[in-house]
């Protein structure tokens, strides 16, 4: 191993000549470059070698490259690059490919290399590396992209990008981004053409020797590749997305024209296809004259939407189902929130609206996120009796929605139903009761503002019966909280006595009793160690905070310091794993006054 360092260290002796010779790195640096590459190469030629160390090999001559960069522009000497920079580059590549060969499943790693390759210049290395890589990872999409591009952009080879896109679609025959990428990619062929035949024409040159096919300057090739994705691919989605691609290029109208027509054919049965054609509308060319004006702009807007509307409004014909409404509601919603200082269009735009969400759900076929909107703009209006209704029916719509119950309650607690209490139940009878907690939260909270506290307290007594623990032990919390509120120091440690036994039971539950505790003007030492040592019983095997804050309510005002070696010798036998030591070093901090 030792003979083969040292060959490896003397291959560099011209180069490191070199840099000392021109100025760049002194008789010094040049030593500790030896002495820090021979550690590097001892580590790479090891019987049991690690990716860290090729790792820190690579950053390490890349750091050195960078260096010489920097000398290089702050002395001005640009000379003998063959002599010094090529060398470490060449031995780079070279380690590059040793670490690829041995960590062939690591796709960093050979983006490393690639992009290596890309600063330093070396771009007939890159296909190189993409070759060997994609011999490897031929079932990465994104590679096969990235090597097409590499050679469309960088190496400026149409024919090359095309071969790898034919043979991505071999190993990848129904993958949308490789078809779309292979479609733009004969685009920008063809684009390019364009521009030489231009720069041609302009210089007055024969065009003899030259060969300039009129079908491929129009796109022919791209829309043979159309024809084979929508082949495999038959989603209007998909064929949007390409339809978006040739719009970003000038010379493809006929092309989109083909595409157009293809979408209004073959894919009326997607909402996607309807809702494409409906927004097409609003890039109509409008009136010049009218524009002048705000009422005017404002006037061919609404004309723009109205038309956008007749293609929804003949989707709905055609097209009857939950996606295409939502697309219709979606479009009708993005128009409402669009801001204008022109009232006629803002309200034309909230009648729209308004009538488009009534028939949708008149159909059973809005989406529940969009009865909040419908809340909204009713309540927005002033329509209480409209709200109402609206808020009634999503209930019966989406009865096991916890969500729809919320909203709707909600609501009609903002306009003083007084049925709301009925409604609570119903809505609890109606949801998953793993799900009820926010019904049971907002119940509480209209009932302690709207009802009797005898009857607050039922729906309180009624919540701590429920199987579900964590809607239990909420309203453990809140009863304790509410009994406090209403009925003082002496309600609260009534309801916890009645509560403390009854499981589950909340850390919660017992921090806020002893606040309760705290809050008055002599607290009882003793009713505080109640409370903690009830604490304790439930979580004292984990919760390492809880023995810290007796100990520190111990050490305080009203505690006895002398108890505290007792508490931690407790807490040191009944914490379990990890707390143990987070309690150790808080305990120290806190002998310390750190904490």
């Amino acid at each position: 191993m030792a003979e083969i360092v040292q060959h490896r260290i003397e291959e560099r002796i011209p180069e490191l000549e070199q840099l000392e010779r021109v100025g760049l790195f002194t008789k010094k640096e040049v030593k500790a470059i030896i002495k820090r590459a021979t550690a590097l190469e001892y580590k790479l030629h090891r019987l049991i070698v690690n990716k860290e160390d090729f790792i820190a090999y690579i950053q390490y001559e890349i750091n050195v490259l960078e260096l010489i960069k920097k000398r290089r522009a702050h002395i001005h000497y640009q000379f003998k690059k063959e002599e010094i920079e090529f060398p470490v580059i060449h031995r780079i590549n070279s380690v590059f490919r040793r670490a690829t060969n041995k960590w062939k499943d690591d796709v960093q790693l050979w983006l490393s290399h690639v992009a290596f390759c890309k600063k330093w210049a070396t771009k007939g290395q890159i296909s190189k590396v993409f070759s060997a890589m994609l011999a490897i990872h031929p079932d990465k999409p994104a590679l096969w992209i990235m090597a097409a591009k590499n050679e469309l952009e960088d190496r400026n080879s149409s024919e090359s990008a095309r071969h790898l896109f034919l043979r991505a679609l071999r190993f990848h025959p129904d993958n949308k981004k490789v078809y779309q990428e292979y479609f733009r990619m004969e685009l920008l062929h063809c684009e390019k053409l364009r521009k030489q035949k231009k720069e041609l024409e302009k210089a007055e040159m024969d065009l003899g020797e030259y060969e300039f096919s009129p079908e491929i300057l129009s796109g022919k090739l791209a829309e043979v590749v159309y024809r084979d994705a929508t082949g495999k691919i038959k989603e209007a989605e998909f064929v949007i997305a390409l339809l978006n691609i040739a719009a970003i290029f000038d010379f493809t109208k006929d092309l989109q024209d083909f595409i157009l027509q293809d979408l209004q054919t073959n894919y009326t049965g997607d909402s996607l296809t309807w809702d494409f054609m409906a927004k097409r509308e609003l890039e109509a060319p409008g009136a010049g004259e009218e524009l002048q004006t705000a009422k005017g702009r404002a006037s061919d807007i609404n004309r723009r939407e109205e038309r956008c509307c007749q293609v929804y409004e003949e989707a709905v014909q055609s097209l009857s189902t939950e996606p295409m409404w939502t697309c219709y509601v979606a479009f009708c919603l993005e128009r409402l929130k669009r801001k204008t200082n022109v009232q006629e269009l803002k309200e034309k735009r909230q009648e729209r609206q308004l009538g488009v969400l009534q028939r949708a759900h008149d159909s059973s076929l809005l989406k529940e996120e969009y009865y909040k909107n419908w809340l909204q703009i009713l309540l927005s209006f002033g329509d209480a009796e409209g709200a109402a209704s609206v808020a009634m029916a999503a209930t019966q719509r989406y009865s096991q929605s916890v969500s729809v119950w919320s909203l709707s309650l909600r609501t009609l607690m903002q306009l003083g139903r007084g049925d709301v209490g009925r409604l609570f139940q119903e809505a609890l009878t109606h949801v998953n009761p793993k799900e009820s907690l926010p019904l049971w939260q907002l119940q509480v909270q209209w009932s302690a503002a709207n009802q009797s506290p005898e009857e607050t307290e039922a729906v309180f007594k009624r919540g701590l019966l429920s199987a579900v623990a964590v809607v239990a032990m909420e309203m453990k919390e809140r009863y304790l909280d509410w009994s406090y509120s209403t009925g003082g120091y002496k309600k609260a440690r009534k309801t916890f006595t009645s509560l403390q036994e009854n499981r589950p039971l909340s850390k919660a539950f017992f921090t806020r009793m002893i606040e309760i505790e705290k809050e008055q003007e002599t607290p009882k030492m003793n009713n505080l160690r109640d409370y903690y040592e009830r604490a304790l019983q439930e979580f004292g095997t984990s919760d390492d905070d809880l023995w810290l804050h007796y100990i520190q309510e111990e050490l305080g005002a009203f505690g006895q310091p002398e108890n505290c070696g007792k508490i931690h010798w407790r807490a040191m036998k009944f914490l379990e794993g990890e707390s143990v030591e987070r309690f150790t070093s808080k305990y120290t901090l806190v002998q310390t006054g750190h904490l």
